[in-house]
């Protein structure tokens, strides 16, 4: 019998290691605009999105933005959008990516009051869904399609 991981090479995927953190998150690490940066991966965060402290740190541009955030615990967050960034995770790459941006100070909290690292975003359904992502959580891999 094949293996998961065979049969995804097979078909163009790439797996990218994913590490449980003490939340019971899965934590990545990308790069947005030949940046690294540690985020969590979120099936149920519709955006792919970024601290808003971390616009300069992956050299994005911001325009302001008509979505409200909504998230663990917080409620119509003012957010801006970022459109056009190169976004890589392992081998896979997108370009044209839009980002949302806001203020992930209640995300993080919660992270380190229970001994996890701070994040610089969130990895989310848009770009899971662009990549045919594929998560085994038995061998801690994401699987993107290239």
């Amino acid at each position: 019998m094949k293996s998961l991981k065979k049969f995804l090479k097979s078909k163009s995927y790439v797996r990218i290691p994913l590490a449980l953190t003490e939340t019971n998150h899965f934590e990545i690490s990308a790069k947005i605009n030949g940046v690294s940066g540690r985020f969590i991966l979120d099936t149920g965060a519709s955006n792919t999105c970024v601290g808003i402290d971390k616009i300069e740190f992956f050299e994005m541009v911001s325009e302001t933005s008509d979505v409200k955030a909504a998230g663990a615990g917080a409620v119509e967050m003012e957010t801006l959008v970022s459109s056009k960034n190169k976004i890589q995770i392992g081998d896979w790459k997108k370009n044209r990516q839009k980002i949302v941006l806001f203020d992930l100070v209640h995300v993080n909290q919660a992270l380190t009051s229970h001994n996890a690292l701070p994040v610089d975003g969130i990895i989310g359904a848009d770009l899971l869904k662009k990549g045919k992502a594929i998560i085994d959580y038995d061998k801690k891999s994401l699987y993107l399609k290239k």
